[in-house]
Order: structure tokens, then C-alpha cells, then sequence
């Protein structure tokens, strides 16, 4: 389970965020200062008024207090608004550029985080999840992240200059324009409180329509040959409904922000108004300075007027930020020793020393397991289904780490050794294996990117595939689609053991990799295996004990507990659980 998300720290959220910033600190800062200008601006425009007001209007002269024609004011209001609009542009151009920057370091960071997940992460999460945490919420974080620095320091330094405007024309209608100003932003204190329950569901549904589509795509013939068009329909259709009924409660929870907002602030104009035309009738302040007041306020009301609608958004990016962070800060369990040593070429022997491995705590799937492997042998494991066959043999390559015991290889223990040099050394031929977009020869190459030529085609020519490469007009360059969805069962099941066969590894886990096709296929891709297993340490995992007869000792597991091994003949005299197992699919076959 993923960490409680925490209260929202202002604060925290940026020094979380900054060692990505920091490599381009530089423009992130420019596109900051840029904006006290823009803000400062504001109050020109406001400030400007009071000269023309006061000399044009009231006093229908033709020359401001500092001597300039009246002309020059309308001019430098278009010049001072020109050079806030070019510097505006400037920050928006800095900002995109900086957030993208960003987002991409964090991006990578998440990705790489991600390459580091051991398995029972990915068994825990949708795929889903995935999209929303590495994906979705790093670009809501980094792009609320600038852009909300931006709003705000504009905001901060506008707020600044106008009310100092207002200060200076009348402090007594600038106290009056504060406190209004005050009873506006006070209900955004408690914002978050309302709104962090409805996003995290918001989170989980998003969530859950990701997962939809892709299980639409990958399971695309399982939907058609079931019927099950209606039933995705269904699902995907409760999703809209739970994302509309979160929508309409975040909106009940934050749209009355905005017209509240405005019934406050009009408030504050009306008094401005009924107070500012007594100051003006007593002779406490001229008409210049309530023209200004009030374009200043106006103009320090109207995005606090809106900012209910973007105070949402904002939650939503630190949220996002949150989010991130603690998939960053995720803890990894299945580490290296830092003085790890590079694991030699096996020489001797892979051994099991009283091994318990539980997924859960207090449900062990497998319990004080004694095993040793010799080298160049092969071993197969049967057993009733869910006995623990294929997580004894996903230990070896440490896709998950053993609860108690040790497992080691020519006497070192695989927790000593670096993970890169002991997958190194181990190829796995799975029952359904993952083919990559791209062609033939890309998924091939995956065992040795630097293959030559020759060396791809004796693998191709090992795994059985050249027959059916030279059906091909495009041969090893021919695409196979995502997930190689344009290739068989057997085909697919090739490719991977060319993949294997090219990495060239001393031990090779053959997990049930012929339970799934039929038995023209299983003929051709049995080959192919065999050719695999020449000279190499062979973990074969099967329900077919056809295929396991000629192994070098068969290991029974059930319940988690090795019950008994032996050769095949050895293990039919016994007349224990293997012949069980044995004359159970022998007398199906009749």
C-alpha cells in the first residue's frame, strides 16, 4: 500500500521539486523576475488617472502637474501596457520552457524509478495506477508548479504597487479595501480540507478508465470471442458516472468560491464608493485620487475575484506533487549489496538452504526448501497447480527476495552478488512472452544488442524460426505489432527462445513454455527448446509430465513443501505423489 498522502506544504512541496529545478535555475528565476514588472505595471495605468482627472476633467487645463502635454499620458499607458505585453510573452516563453525541461528530469527520474520495482510492485499496481503516478501527475506537477509561481508572484507584486496606490490616494478607503479584500480570501483557508477526499477518489477512478482501455486493447479477441462488448461498456460507463458525480461534488464544494468572491468585493466597491463621494464632498481627497483608488481597486479585485477557479487547480498540483514524491521516495526491497561483486560464470552448483518465502506475512507459499542444482543438469518441477513451482524458480533471478534460507550459486549467496551480473547469467522462456513493437530482429536482439549477424542466424536457425522467416517479404525485418499480435502462439514462443538462445546464458528457466499451443506447434517449438538446453543449467516448470520424462531429477512441490525427487522411473516406483500426477494425465489421455 502506498504511503498516506500528506498535508499540503507549501513550502515542502517547492524544496521537494527544486533538485529539478535547479539545472536550470537560471530561466526559472528570469521567468519570475520577469513578472514583478508585469505586476508593478498595474499601478501605473491606476496611478496615471489622478494627473489626468484631476488637471483635464475638473480642472479643464492642458498641461500635467510635471508640465508634459496631456497627450503623453494616453501614450505612456499604451507604451507601459506594449512592454508589460512583451514581457508577459517573454515569462510565458521562459515558463514553457522551464516546466518542459523539468517535467522531462522528472519524468526520467519516475521512469528509472520504475526500472528499479521489483516484481510484487507490478503485481500490486494496474497498469492504470501506472499511467496516473508516473505519467499524468508528473505534467500536472511541473506544469502547476511554474505556472502557479507565475500567477503568484505577478499577483504578489501587482497587489504590492496597487496598494500602495491606494495608501497614498486615500488610507482611509485603502483600510476599507483590506479588510474587504481579507473576508474574500478567508473561506480559501480551508479549501483543501473540502476538496482532498474527492480528488484522491478522482485519482482512483482516473485510474480505473486507464486500465480499461488498456485491457480493451490488450484483450481485444477475448472481449470479441465472449461477447463482452457490453459488459466493458458497462464497466467503462460506471466509470464516467463515478468521474461525474466527483466532478458535480467538486464543483458544489468550489464553484461557490467565485460568486462569493464577487458579492464581497462589490460590497467593497459600493462602500469605496458611499465613502470615497464623502471624502470628495468634504475635501478630503479630489476626485484625481478617487478615480485612481478606484481603478486600483478594481484592478486588485479583479483576479481575486476569479481565483476561486484556479485555487482548485493549484490543489490539484500540489496534490500531483505529493503523488510523485512518494512514488520517488517508494522503498525498494529487493536491493543490491553495496559490495556487491560480479557473479563468475557458474561452475558448480545452485542450492536452496532452508528457503521460506511468504508474499503476504503469515501465508507461506514455500517452506524450508532443500534443493541442490548441478551444473549442465536439468530439473523439472511438477506438482498440483499453486503448489509454488514457478516462485521457487523466480527466487534464482531474486524477482523476489527469500523470507528466510539462502539460495547460492557456487557458494555465493545471490543477495552478495550485483542483480545486473546474475540475470546476466539466466535466460527465461515464459508461457506467454512479452514481444516488444517492432520487428523480428529488434525482439532477438534483446538478448544481445551486439550480435552479429551470424550470430542471429544461428539462433534463428536454432529456436526453428527460418522456415518461417523465409516466408516473409521483409524476413527479420518484418514488424510484429504491439505485443507481437500479428504472429501465433508457436511463432511468438520462437522468437523468444531465439532471444534466449542469442543471450547465451548458463542457466535457462523454461516456465511451462509449451502448455499453451497445440501440438503441432509444441512439436516444432519442443525443437527449438531442446536446441536451448544443450550444455546449460535447465529449470523447466511443467503441467504436461510428458515433457519433463528425460530431466535429470523431477521435483514434486505441493503446498509450498518439496514431497519428493527423483528420475522419472525412480519416482514412478515410488508410486507417490508424481505417479498420482502421472497416471492422472496418462489415463485422460485413454
Amino acid at each position: 500500500m502506498l504511503k498516506k498522502i500528506n498535508q499540503l506544504n507549501f513550502v515542502i512541496n517547492y524544496k521537494r521539486i527544486w533538485p529539478f529545478v535547479k539545472p536550470f535555475w537560471f530561466r526559472a528565476l528570469l521567468s519570475i523576475l520577469i513578472t514583478i514588472p508585469i505586476g508593478s505595471l498595474d499601478a501605473v495605468i491606476a496611478w496615471a488617472l489622478k494627473p489626468f482627472m484631476d488637471t483635464v476633467i475638473m480642472e479643464q487645463g492642458s498641461a500635467t502637474p510635471w508640465n508634459l502635454p496631456l497627450w503623453v499620458i494616453p501614450i505612456l499607458i499604451i507604451t507601459f501596457t506594449c512592454a508589460q505585453a512583451a514581457l508577459e510573452y517573454g515569462s510565458t516563453y521562459l515558463s514553457a520552457w522551464t516546466g518542459g525541461k523539468i517535467t522531462q528530469e522528472l519524468q526520467r527520474k519516475l521512469y528509472a524509478k520504475l526500472m528499479q520495482m521489483e516484481q510484487s510492485f507490478f503485481d500490486k499496481q494496474t497498469s492504470g495506477d501506472l499511467l496516473m503516478r508516473f505519467n499524468t501527475d508528473a505534467n500536472m506537477a511541473c506544469t502547476g508548479l511554474l505556472s502557479n509561481l507565475k500567477i503568484f508572484t505577478t499577483r504578489v507584486f501587482s497587489s504590492i504597487t496597487l496598494a500602495i496606490v491606494l495608501f497614498v490616494t486615500s488610507w482611509k478607503l485603502a483600510i476599507l479595501a483590506i479588510i474587504v479584500l481579507g473576508c474574500a480570501l478567508w473561506p480559501l483557508a480551508n479549501i483543501r480540507r473540502r476538496i482532498k477526499d474527492i480528488v484522491k477518489k478522482s485519482v482512483i477512478v482516473g485510474a480505473e478508465g486507464f486500465t480499461i482501455f488498456n485491457e480493451t486493447h490488450a484483450g481485444s479477441k477475448t472481449i470479441a470471442s465472449y461477447n463482452l462488448q457490453e459488459y466493458q461498456r458497462n464497466r467503462f460507463y460506471d466509470v464516467l458516472r463515478q468521474s461525474f458525480k466527483l466532478t458535480i461534488k467538486n464543483t458544489q464544494r468550489t464553484a461557490w468560491l467565485s460568486p462569493m468572491m464577487h458579492i464581497v468585493i462589490s460590497i467593497g466597491i459600493a462602500g469605496a464608493i458611499w465613502y470615497g463621494s464623502y471624502l470628495i464632498t468634504s475635501k478630503q481627497m479630489t476626485p484625481g485620487d478617487f478615480v485612481a483608488f478606484i481603478t486600483a481597486m478594481l484592478m486588485l479585485y479583479t483576479p481575486i475575484k476569479n481565483i476561486g477557479k484556479n485555487f482548485n487547480q493549484v490543489q490539484l498540483s500540489f496534490m500531483a506533487i505529493e503523488r510523485v514524491f512518494e512514488m520517488l521516495t517508494y522503498p525498494i526491497t529487493i536491493k543490491e549489496n553495496p559490495h556487491a561483486i560480479s557473479l563468475p560464470p557458474i561452475k558448480d552448483k545452485i542450492v536452496f538452504q532452508h528457503v521460506c518465502f511468504e508474499y503476504k506475512e503469515g501465508s507461506p507459499v514455500l517452506q524450508d526448501i532443500n534443493l541442490t542444482i548441478p551444473k549442465g543438469k536439468t530439473i523439472a518441477f511438477v506438482g498440483n497447480s499453486g503448489g509454488g513451482k514457478t516462485t521457487l524458480v523466480n527466487l534464482i533471478p531474486r524477482f523476489y527476495d527469500v523470507t528466510t534460507g539462502e539460495i547460492t550459486i557456487d557458494g555465493k549467496n545471490i543477495k552478495d552478488v550485483s542483480l545486473h551480473s546474475l540475470r546476466d547469467q539466466i535466460a527465461v522462456v515464459f508461457q506467454d512472452n512479452f514481444l516488444f513493437s517492432g520487428t523480428i530482429r529488434d525482439n532477438i536482439l534483446l538478448g544481445k544488442p551486439d550480435a552479429t549477424d551470424t550470430q542471429i542466424k544461428k539462433a534463428v536457425h536454432s529456436a526453428c524460426l527460418d522456415e518461417f522467416v523465409a516466408t516473409l517479404a521483409n524476413g527479420l525485418d518484418t514488424d510484429i505489432g504491439e505485443r507481437g499480435t500479428l504472429l501465433s502462439g508457436g511463432q511468438r514462443q520462437r522468437i523468444a527462445i531465439a532471444r534466449a538462445l542469442l543471450k547465451n546464458a548458463p542457466i535457462v528457466i523454461l516456465d511451462e513454455a509449451t502448455s499453451a499451443l497445440d501440438n503441432k506447434s509444441e512439436a516444432i517449438v519442443q525443437q527449438a527448446i531442446n536446441n536451448l538446453m544443450k550444455d546449460r543449467t535447465v529449470l523447466v516448470i511443467a503441467h504436461r509430465l510428458s515433457t519433463v520424462q528425460n530431466a535429470d531429477k523431477i521435483v514434486v512441490i505441493n503446498e509450498g513443501k518439496i514431497v519428493e525427487q527423483g528420475t522419472h522411473a525412480h519416482l514412478l516406483a515410488q508410486n507417490g505423489p508424481y505417479a498420482v500426477l502421472y497416471n492422472a494425465q496418462f489415463k485422460s489421455k485413454k
